[in-house]
């Protein structure tokens, strides 16, 4: 009996030392710097929103000076991990390069701080335009909407794993879908809202049966793991993989407004407040693609033969039916010149998913020029959507004849609203959309998609025909008062004959800022392409 009580005795410290070690794996540390950009933003919507109910009506300017000073200072927490090797909540609780094999939920590598730049940066200028647009919204909830959905753009592109993905996904949608019907008694707002949330949710339900499909077949759900495993599927278990890659694509593409998903886009960019339309066609459209980047070249390479073919065929699709659409908008319609700019960036999200679908066929580096196409495009598309902001201070139904004469008018405005369009259509002094462009065209070739080239070239040149068209309404002479016109207007006309000076109505100054940065950064950009175009030629993961 003695030698059993002895071994027993000695076991004891065995089992509690393997219990102790187990306890302290499941305690992973933190890495609080890499996680700060997605956090401080979503801690300053939770300031924002309790502040609200302290503050007087005449004091609720406040809150967007608030939510400005939460996106500046998560912009600046990006500095210190410019080296792009910060990862947490890893499986073997520590934090690892990119570079390592260790499985984490949480990378910030070079692709994850270029995106989120993108996207806190996007919503600053977002921000910015709303600042004199909220006096007839309900401010409080606004800011808190606006800071809650970029909290989830900036997570989602430092997501490895597919639950994250998902979280963060859902995160940035369910307050832009308040935030485009957030106009109270407004129809076409509350109809825009319901369409996108319907869709969206749809969507969402299609993806995440993907992702069970996903996890049914290979029992994780980290990125780099569904990779490894991927490349060794069991036969019986080979249509389920597939299916389940197929479908997750689904919500990815609803998120970019990838044809046939993109039925939501006019009604919701004309519905809803123009500063969210502008965050939709900007932000939502980056976290989209962020995504599918992620599942796609992380996730999915064993099965680019699936998902390859797939998005060469939407790539076409999507930018042959915006170019489409947008050369059959009526010039004199109300609101024409929003729903140009949604057809527009529907045409534009074909162009971007035309590197992620050659990636399939050689190198991912040429994710890269998804990035780069990215970062010009937001940039000159808020640029447009802020002059869009400033005429309809003026005409309120913003159609693009409302644009006629607005050289005479605004010229700055006229100018920065010239320079944007000629760089979405690639066209000098655009330079960074020429060279953009050229190098989306370039991966193509290069991936052997020489059908896909050829129809992107195609689609150029129609979208040339409504970029220009626009262009030229600008630097027309003013619509004078005909002969038809309402006794009215022509009792206004002075006895000389001579044509009035048109009413100024004060811009404000916040709105004037984001004309100018977008502006000035279209300008560096174009005198200095490389500055986005370097990502085109390096691997960013």
């Amino acid at each position: 009996m003695t030698p059993a009580v002895v071994t027993a005795g000695a076991a004891a410290p065995d089992l509690v030392t393997t219990a102790a070690e187990s306890t302290t794996s499941l305690i992973q540390s933190v890495d609080w710097l890499a996680i700060a950009p997605p956090v401080v933003v979503a801690a300053m919507a939770l300031i924002v929103l309790v502040t609200d109910l302290f503050l007087p009506e005449r004091r609720k300017p406040l809150l967007g000076a608030l939510t400005i000073a939460g996106l500046v200072a998560a912009l600046a927490l990006l500095v210190p991990l410019r080296d792009g090797n910060h990862s947490t909540f890893c499986l073997d609780g520590t934090a690892t390069g990119p570079g390592s094999a260790a499985a984490c939920s949480y990378t910030a590598d070079h692709f994850a701080l270029v995106i989120q730049a993108l996207v806190l940066g996007g919503a600053l200028l977002t921000a910015l335009l709303s600042l004199g647009d909220t006096r007839s919204l309900p401010a409080g909830e606004f800011w808190f909407l606006l800071l809650a959905s970029a909290s989830g753009a900036a997570l989602l592109p430092a997501a490895r794993d597919l639950a994250t993905l998902v979280v963060a996904l859902e995160v940035a949608s369910l307050p832009a879908f308040a935030l485009v019907g957030i106009k109270r008694g407004d129809r076409r707002s509350s109809e825009a809202a319901l369409k996108f949330f319907l869709s969206s949710v749809v969507a969402t339900a299609v993806m995440l049966l993907g992702v069970s499909f996903v996890y049914a077949t290979t029992g994780t759900l980290h990125l780099t793991e569904i990779a490894a495993r991927l490349d060794d599927v069991p036969g019986q278990l080979d249509t389920l993989a597939k299916a389940g890659v197929a479908l997750t694509l689904v919500g990815f593409a609803f998120k970019t407004a990838a044809a046939p998903f993109h039925f939501w886009v006019p009604d919701t960019y004309v519905g809803a407040p123009l500063p969210i339309a502008a965050y939709l066609s900007v932000v939502g459209k980056a976290v989209g693609f962020s995504g599918l980047i992620l599942v796609t070249v992380i996730a999915f390479p064993a099965y680019a033969d699936v998902w390859g073919p797939a998005l060469a065929v939407l790539a076409a699709l999507t930018m042959t039916i915006g170019n489409v659409a947008a050369l059959r908008q009526n010039a004199g319609r109300a609101r024409s010149a929003v729903r140009l700019l949604a057809w527009s960036s529907v045409a534009q999200a074909g162009y971007l998913l035309v590197p992620i679908a050659s990636a399939a066929y050689s190198s991912d580096e040429h994710i890269g020029s998804t990035v780069a196409y990215a970062l010009m495009y937001a940039v000159v598309n808020l640029g447009a959507f802020a002059v869009a902001a400033l005429v309809s201070r003026t005409s309120p139904g913003n159609r693009i004849t409302d644009y006629r004469g607005l050289y005479a008018t605004r010229p700055i405005a006229a100018l920065a609203m010239a320079f944007f369009l000629l760089c979405l259509a690639g066209l000098p002094p655009g330079i960074i959309g020429l060279f953009a462009k050229v190098t989306v065209f370039s991966a193509a070739v290069d991936a052997g998609l020489g059908w896909l080239a050829v129809v992107m070239a195609v689609n150029v040149v129609i979208a040339l025909y409504y970029y220009l068209q626009w262009t030229a309404t600008l630097f027309r002479a003013p619509a004078e008062v005909s002969e038809e016109a309402p006794a009215t207007a022509r009792e206004e006309t002075p006895a000389d004959g001579a044509v009035p000076a048109p009413t100024r109505h004060g811009t404000p100054a916040s709105l004037t800022v984001v004309i100018a940065l977008t502006a000035v950064a279209g300008v560096v950009l174009s005198g200095a392409p490389q500055t986005v175009l370097r990502f085109a030629a390096v691997n960013l993961f």
